[in-house]
């Protein structure tokens, strides 16, 4: 071998000799309690470079808070099941510095992807004393959950924007988070889904939890008219635990309050009136909010009872919020694409 061809090959080979796979491409990182390479979640984020990683999780527990703050950033369980990882934490906004700091995991970097696992905030579960306490903090654009279960009690998932919730002041600082949650299980009590995303919940069961003075499933937050956000759920379940108490579909967080819930099965918890208003706000706040149903089946569709200031669709107006037309945007993003 001549010296110029000795050169390159060492070169090469020094290249390679120098460290795994996932720090010489930057795109792979595995986590696993052992023989991964990071034991926890957040160390693999932190290591992930400024494009992006697949950040694929062994089964286990994690017990951390996990931040988020960079793009294409993918959570890929390797379990059977998504029971089988599991991120987990039991902060509550009491021993915080309220609601919004008390997530399990934090999304601010766009174009998230999630799969296969289980993000929990267990602090109902360690504690007798009632407290927000947030799974899942997602203020991100294009993000998107599948075969995710999201578990807390009081407002499990916040599924909001970015800096749009201060009226009509939020100007050109509010961006819209585009979020799709596909095949996923979420539970809680209390304004469980809450937040200003544009969110759509598509095949999801969304599940009522004990709870005796019942409780609401969403809190949706929209604070203009004609924001371009509000949740829509798409061939959902709605489920309850025994002790579940009677449940509303939603309450309105602020004056605009949006969902739309397309052909969903409602179990017998969801309150005939279905929506309520948000009682110690100074105005009545359903006269300005979008609560909307299209072809509702199950023990809890009533729509002969349904509060007066809500809506049934028809179909040409039901189309609007399909998943490809909803959340298209100018940059036509189809979540429906991301495996």
């Amino acid at each position: 071998m001549d010296l110029k061809k000795w050169l390159v090959t060492t070169v090469v080979m020094l290249g390679v000799l120098a460290g795994p796979a996932w720090a010489r491409d930057g795109k792979e990182i595995r986590v696993a309690p052992s023989g991964g390479n990071f034991t926890t979640i957040q160390a693999a984020v932190n290591a992930a470079p400024a494009e992006g990683a697949v950040i694929r999780i062994a089964p286990g527990t994690y017990r951390e808070v996990v931040h988020v703050d960079k793009p294409r950033i993918e959570f890929r369980g390797e379990g059977k099941d998504p029971r089988d990882v599991v991120l987990v934490y039991g902060n509550s906004a009491a021993s915080t510095c309220g609601t919004g700091c008390s997530a399990t995991l934090f999304v601010t970097g766009e174009d998230f992807f999630a799969g296969n696992m289980t993000i929990e905030n267990d602090y109902s579960k360690r504690s007798q004393v009632p407290s927000q306490a947030v799974a899942a903090s997602v203020r991100a654009d294009r993000a998107v959950f599948r075969k995710v279960r999201l578990l807390g009690a009081q407002d499990t998932l916040y599924a909001s924007s970015m800096g749009c919730m201060k009226g009509a002041e939020a100007g050109p600082n509010c961006v819209t988070g585009r979020q799709y949650y596909r095949d996923c299980y979420i539970e809680g009590h209390v304004d469980f889904i809450f937040g200003d995303a544009k969110a759509v919940f598509e095949n999801c069961e969304i599940h009522s939890i004990a709870h005796e003075a019942g409780g609401y499933v969403t809190a949706e937050s929209n604070t203009r008219p004609n924001q371009d956000a509000g949740y829509v759920f798409n061939h959902c379940q709605l489920t309850a635990d025994g002790g579940a108490g009677p449940v509303y579909l939603g309450r309105p967080w602020r004056d605009y309050s949006t969902v739309i819930f397309l052909n969903t099965k409602m179990g017998a918890h969801i309150r005939p009136e279905g929506w309520s208003d948000w009682k110690s706000a100074p105005a009545p706040r359903l006269p300005t909010a979008t609560y909307a149903e299209y072809r509702s089946s199950g023990p809890g569709a009533n729509a002969g009872a349904r509060e007066k200031l809500s809506k049934q669709l028809t179909a040409e107006e039901a189309k609007k919020y399909e998943t490809e037309v909803y959340l298209r945007g100018a940059d036509g993003w189809d979540p429906t694409k991301v495996k």
